[in-house]
Formats: C-alpha cells, sequence, structure tokens
C-alpha cells in the first residue's frame, strides 16, 4: 500500500530534511518512527527537501508498507512517537504511481521578518530581525516584477545543480502583518536557496539600497553576484504543495 502523509515541523534543531551522515534530519527521525510502527526499515520520499533551521507546514511525503493501515489509529500512534516538532496532520491512501516531488503543479513558501526596533523572544526562531524601516511597498513592487517564466539565476545558490535556472512563478508579493512582513511565492519549483536569495535582496529594496528598476536589473543581470545576500534561513517556511 502506498500512503501520503502531511505534516508540519519545525526546523530550528534539525540539519535539513534530507539524511545526513551526521546530525538529526526531518527524514531520518520520521523514518525512524515509521520503521518502529511498522517493524520494517520504511523509506520516504518528499515534496521538498528544505534545509537546515527551515521549518514546513504543508509538507507532503510518502511511503510504501505492505499493510493495509487504519488510518486514524496509525497517525494518532505516529504522532505519539515523534517529536514534539514534528506532527502528522493527515494521512491517506495514495496510488502507488504518486510520487510527492514529480506530481506536484506547485509550491508555495513564506518567509517572515521581524521588522520593529527591538527583537523577539517569542518569534527569533521563526523569522529575521530587521530593527531598520523596510519599504513594503517598493519591495512588494519588485517581488511582482519576478511572477512568469524567467531566468533565475541571480538568485541561484552557488552550490545548486539544477540542469536549467528557468522557473515559472505564478504569485510572489511582500505584505505587512503588524509587525512582520511576509514575502510569499509560489511556483511549480525552486532553485536551491532561490527563496532566501529574492528575500535578500528584497530587503535591499526595502532599506533603500536598491530601487525597483534596480532590482529589475539584478535579476536581468543573470549574476548572482549582482544580488543580495542570502536570507537567515529560520524565517523561512514551505506553507503548501498543490497537486
Amino acid at each position: 500500500m502506498h500512503y501520503k502523509l502531511l505534516l508540519e515541523y519545525d526546523g530550528t534543531k534539525y540539519h535539513g530534511w534530507q539524511v545526513q551522515p551526521t546530525g538529526a534530519t526531518v527524514q531520518g527521525t520520521l523514518e525512524a518512527a515509521l520503521s518502529r510502527i511498522l517493524n520494517t526499515p520504511i523509506r520516504v520520499r518528499v515534496a521538498g527537501r528544505t534545509d537546515a533551521r527551515v521549518h514546513a507546514l504543508g509538507q507532503i511525503a510518502t511511503f510504501h508498507t505492505a499493510r493495509r493501515l487504519d488510518l486514524g489509529s496509525f497517525q494518532h500512534s505516529l504522532n505519539s512517537i515523534l517529536p514534539s516538532d514534528i506532527s502528522i496532520h493527515a494521512i491517506g491512501e495514495v496510488a502507488d504511481t504518486f510520487h510527492p516531488r514529480y506530481d506536484a503543479r506547485s509550491r508555495t513558501y513564506q518567509y517572515r521578518i521581524w521588522n520593529r526596533p527591538y527583537p523577539s523572544a517569542v518569534h527569533a526562531r521563526y523569522s529575521w530581525y530587521i530593527p531598520y524601516p523596510l519599504d513594503q511597498v517598493a519591495m512588494n513592487t519588485a517581488a511582482a516584477l519576478l511572477i512568469g517564466h524567467h531566468n533565475f539565476a541571480s538568485f541561484q545558490g552557488a552550490d545548486s545543480v539544477e540542469r536549467t535556472p528557468w522557473r515559472t512563478v505564478m504569485h510572489s508579493a511582500v505584505c505587512r502583518e503588524r509587525d512582520f512582513l511576509v514575502y510569499t511565492v509560489e511556483a511549480r519549483s525552486f532553485l536551491r536557496h532561490m527563496v532566501r536569495n529574492i528575500v535578500g535582496t528584497l530587503v535591499d529594496v526595502g532599506r533603500g539600497a536598491l530601487s525597483p528598476d534596480e532590482f529589475a536589473a539584478v535579476f536581468a543581470a543573470h549574476d548572482r553576484s549582482r544580488a543580495g545576500l542570502n536570507a537567515p534561513p529560520q524565517g523561512l517556511f514551505l506553507v503548501a504543495v498543490r497537486y
């Protein structure tokens, strides 16, 4: 049988999603829990691998097992042995041909900036603290330029191994939610570090170091060295995967 999990996790203490030789990972922790319950080694596939300290509110993973599961009971058992920073929101049976990564039509990420003169003790693990004023209108104007099918080489991580830097973005916007600035972006797929590199450059727009027109020139240059810094990971959330 083939099952799909909808899960949430706080990535603070994890070395990202993917299993690594050293350090705790979300994948390794989830596979250990599944293997313990099902009494056999279990491997999972995932919609999108997240980096160290990046969070997820709507990650999708799948696994195979020979057993037919009582879904409600299994979800309760799995949550009871997983650590408190990983939670299974739903489980369902899917076709054997379903692949959480390749069948996804889009992924939505949010990046949260804590933007007031003093830091937050509560939100520090889940946002980038920037104490100086940021121009949300200018940032949103620049963010809208990313919508469409474009070459995103200017925002590609130095260690990116993708075959092409071209990506299709359906939504890109910056809004203010009280003391937060929130960047939301939906795309069919993303380059490594793409969202964080975009955010770092949007912050340059917000603080007045770049105009929206200059942001457009950086984007069009297809040169990572022209763009801003790589925003820290703790502000980034995988919000949803659409199929």
